[in-house]
């Protein structure tokens, strides 16, 4: 054959394997369509299956769900008909008890009208009965009844003394029965090894030349040393002593460490008296913050603002009738809480109020007022409790306790500050104080002599007995006791004792 015909049978053979493969494509493609198409009717079928199987859910839960409405609101509806019930009933027996207080209001006026009437008559009786006792009597009816009242009132009275002096008798027995076993639990307990610490005023001096040395020329020195510390310094005759003067203890101590260092250094000029005054300062101000900071840890009041830890440190160089401050404020920190726990009150509040019940004195020297309102109004703005602030300004009584605590604490203070060697005060002072309680005693109409012994603890009065009977002595030692408390200031408690005395004197001839 030849080359053309070849070519033909190749051409006509690749004509029949494309007719024969797009055949085959085209029956693969129809079966696979078909196969689609199968799939895409159950497919269907599921689907709607699926439907009809929801839609009958759907159907089961509103009707389950229409039940349970309907069968709430059958209870609501039930609920309802009891409470139309039960109101129905509350105004019908509203209605009843109406009626009834209309029926008792009636036999009320009823009852008003004949008590009237009965008063009408009893009245005009008693006008009868009183027009004729006062013919039996010759008295008027006002007459008569000053007799008698003032015949009620003397038998009151001394009925009145009697029952008082007897129940004072019966409290004063417990109450010194329980307050010497509280007070004594208490300071048993404290048991505290400070009772006074002198005031240093005065720097020794090793020799009489070192006076002209710390005034300098022309008084330079002095006049530096004065200028930094702010204390008068006072060079008198009296041998090897310089006595600093200031109302500021704080300043007064800086002065006393910086004149020691000067004295002992032996350098005095002002350029050096400025830079030690400095030093001092700055070394009496640490012992400020740990004299502050080692008071709070010892009472156990922890987180306290550093302004009250100065406050408190600052009361380490303040003296009171020669007791330290801040180691009364200890004790009485110590006191009011061991009281507080045997009374069942806040240990814990008693023990911040006993110590923080003086800051005051800390700066009195510098802002007018009480001690005790000043300290209360640092203590408050310084975030301290209500309480608190009241116990602090109560404790002297410048405002009313508003607490036990404030009374423990008020009662404490009283304690640490009158017990024996706590204080001591100057002859000046103490004649003047014995002096106004004689007077007062003396103020008194029937006072014959009063004495003020036992240091001021203790008034005994001699009374004249014709004009002071026995129920008179005991009014007389209340208002003696009162007066005191009212017009004078003093720790602890004064004992005022009313003597009267009857002598009969008889002579034989």
């Amino acid at each position: 054959m030849e080359a053309w015909h070849y070519a033909v049978l190749a051409g006509g053979m690749a004509l029949l394997g494309l007719a024969g493969g797009y055949w085959f494509q085209l029956w693969l493609t129809k079966r696979q369509v078909g196969e689609v198409a199968l799939n895409l009717e159950s497919e269907l079928a599921r689907v709607e299956t699926k439907q009809r199987e929801i839609i009958a859910d759907a159907r089961q839960q509103a009707g389950e769900y229409r039940r349970e409405v309907e069968g709430e609101l059958r209870e609501r509806r039930n609920e309802t008909r009891q409470r139309e019930r039960r109101l129905q009933q509350r105004e019908e027996a509203f209605e009843r008890r109406v009626e009834k207080l209309d029926r008792r209001d009636e036999e009320l006026r009823r009852l008003k009208d004949r008590l009237d009437r009965r008063g009408s008559e009893l009245g005009r009786a008693q006008e009868k009965q009183d027009r004729t006792l006062q013919k039996i009597a010759q008295l008027s009816k006002d007459e008569a009844r000053e007799i008698v009242l003032d015949r009620v009132q003397d038998e009151v009275s001394d009925e009145a003394a009697k029952i008082i002096y007897l129940a004072e008798q019966d409290a004063k027995r417990e109450a010194d029965r329980r307050a010497r076993w509280l007070v004594g639990l208490s300071i048993q307990r404290v048991a505290a090894d400070h009772a006074v610490e002198s005031t240093v005023s005065a720097v020794p001096l090793p020799s009489d030349d070192m006076k002209g040395r710390i005034i300098g020329r022309e008084g330079r020195n002095i006049r530096a040393l004065e200028a930094a510390t702010g204390v008068d310094l006072i060079i008198d005759d009296t041998p090897e002593t310089v006595v600093l003067s200031s109302f500021d203890p704080v300043r007064r101590e800086i002065a006393r460490t910086a004149l020691s260092r000067l004295i002992k250094d032996g350098r005095i000029h002002p350029a050096r008296i400025e830079e030690t005054v400095a030093k001092a300062r700055r070394d009496v101000n640490t012992i400020i913050r740990e004299e502050g900071e080692r008071a709070a840890f010892d009472v156990g009041v922890p987180n306290l603002h550093q302004e009250l830890i100065k406050l408190l440190g600052r009361l380490r160089f303040r003296q009171s009738y020669g007791q330290n401050v801040l180691m009364h404020s200890l004790e009485v920190a110590y006191l009011a809480a061991t009281m507080a726990g045997e009374m069942g009150g806040d240990a814990a509040m008693c023990r911040l109020a006993g110590l923080l019940h003086d800051i005051g004195k800390a700066i009195d020297h510098e802002v007018e007022g009480p001690h005790a309102l000043i300290g209360a109004e640092r203590a408050k703005r310084f975030g301290m409790s209500k309480p608190v602030v009241n116990a602090i300004a109560a404790h002297h009584f410048e405002e009313e306790p508003a607490s036990f605590e404030a009374f423990a604490v008020a009662a404490a203070d009283a304690i640490s500050a009158a017990r024996p060697g706590a204080r001591r005060e100057t002859v000046d002072l103490f004649i003047k104080r014995m002096q106004t309680l004689e007077d007062i005693a003396n103020s008194f109409d029937g006072v014959e002599k009063s004495y003020a012994i036992q240091a001021g603890r203790e008034v005994r009065i001699a009374v004249r007995p014709d004009d002071i009977d026995e129920l008179g002595a005991l009014r007389l030692s209340r208002n003696i006791s009162k007066k005191i408390q009212d017009t004078m200031a003093y720790p602890g408690q004064i004992k005022v004792i009313v003597i009267r005395e009857t002598r009969s004197v008889g002579y034989a001839r």
